[in-house]
């Protein structure tokens, strides 16, 4: 990599590492509130603002662009909740009825006043984060840098700020809406304000990094977290660390191989949430698996030692509880029944005696309480 490329390198990363860290400190809460789809829907509606404000400005340099985007995305989350609060549909359903339409609405508008202007189909469905040092901000002389990497700066921080100063209260109203209206929360309001956010985060790395790029920084990282804490705060800092990891490993990779970087970053990102689904310590495939195989070899032995318990004393006794005949009394496969049967004496719940199995001070006791059924043994367990 030649100075110059390296130069654009770390241009370009820091553009991603902000644009991810702007969009993944709110995506805990999308996510949270089942809402993640909703970007998607605010990316595609963004035309749609731009062609309204565009014909009130005439000015494609206009601020007001972004101002009319965003006031889009919000007239979008508007619809959407009203739609689904109608209980006529529901509201993946309604995401899918109002997004289509009014990004239609915005290529109609399009087509019919904007007949002349060409669109670039790369940077409008996948992005072009490569090209943003070529847009500089400047101050005299100063050179400050790319412009996209001073917009999303002070969008991550702005973000930021918001979360840090409302966090109580977006924690009550994403977990509780009725609790934190009770207490005065104005949950309504907060959630306006963060939507107001979100779709103005989404406008800005829309310009930044992309469409691609603005779902995934979104929605990934914050789903990866959610697979690797239980804590609100701890989420969003996975997310944002996670975001930000994605970007720069996905940037290297995408420079490595001279491959597209929106593309190859949001794979990294799929990827590291493939990891979480599967290695998670508490929600992972792997646990899952290993939690019912425990359960599985759990109920085998609470089983065997229930048999044993209710033949206990009595003159089946010894047929019913040797092991060369046990597995035909519990009509299990005879290697089966050794297993448990050998497991059942590891635990210290019976002994082998003249070649049968005899339960256990502790045996016995376990046999009980799971004759008492569940409420018995989840009380056992919390005692």
């Amino acid at each position: 990599m030649s100075f110059l490329q390296s130069i654009g390198f770390w241009e370009v990363c820091a553009v991603l590492t902000a644009a991810a860290a702007a969009c993944a400190v709110l995506g805990s809460f999308l996510v949270l509130r089942r809402m993640a789809l909703l970007t998607d829907a605010i990316g595609h509606v963004l035309l749609l603002g731009i062609v309204l404000a565009f014909f009130v400005t005439h000015d494609l340099k206009s601020p007001l662009l972004i101002v009319g985007a965003a006031a889009t995305g919000l007239v979008t989350v508007a619809l959407v909740e009203w739609v689904s609060k109608s209980r006529l549909v529901k509201q993946d359903a309604a995401i899918g009825l109002v997004f289509p339409a009014l990004f239609a609405l915005g290529v109609i508008l399009t087509t019919i006043y904007s007949r002349n202007i060409h669109l670039d189909v790369d940077r409008v469905l996948l992005g072009t984060p490569e090209l943003a040092p070529l847009s500089r901000a400047s101050w005299g002389e100063y050179d400050l840098g790319p412009f996209s990497l001073l917009v999303m700066g002070v969008m991550c921080i702005l973000n930021a700020v918001f979360v840090g100063l409302f966090f109580k209260e977006l924690k009550l109203s994403t977990f509780d809406a009725a609790l934190a209206t009770s207490l005065g929360f104005a949950p309504a309001v907060l959630h306006y304000v963060l939507m107001g956010l979100v779709s103005l985060s989404a406008v800005t790395a829309f310009d930044a990094v992309g469409p691609v790029l603005v779902v995934a920084f979104f929605v990934v990282p914050a789903a990866s977290a959610y697979l690797l804490t239980d804590r609100l705060s701890v989420m969003i800092v996975l997310a944002v660390s996670l975001a930000i990891a994605g970007a720069v490993i996905g940037t290297a990779v995408a420079y490595r191989l001279g491959v597209t970087i929106s593309g190859t970053v949001a794979v990294v990102m799929g990827l590291g949430f493939c990891i979480a689904l599967i290695a998670s310590p508490r929600h992972g495939l792997i646990t899952l698996v290993v939690h019912r195989i425990r359960q599985r070899r759990n109920f085998f032995d609470t089983m065997l030692a229930i048999h044993l318990l209710q033949h206990e004393g009595t003159p089946e006794e010894e047929a019913e509880c040797s092991l060369a005949t046990l597995h035909s009394h519990m009509n299990w496969p005879g290697p089966l029944t050794l297993i448990v049967a050998a497991r059942v004496t590891e635990r210290g719940w019976a002994t082998v005696r003249d070649n049968r199995l005899a339960l256990t001070t502790e045996g016995r006791h376990v046999a009980s309480i799971a004759l008492r059924g569940p409420s018995s043994l989840a009380a056992e367990s919390v005692s």
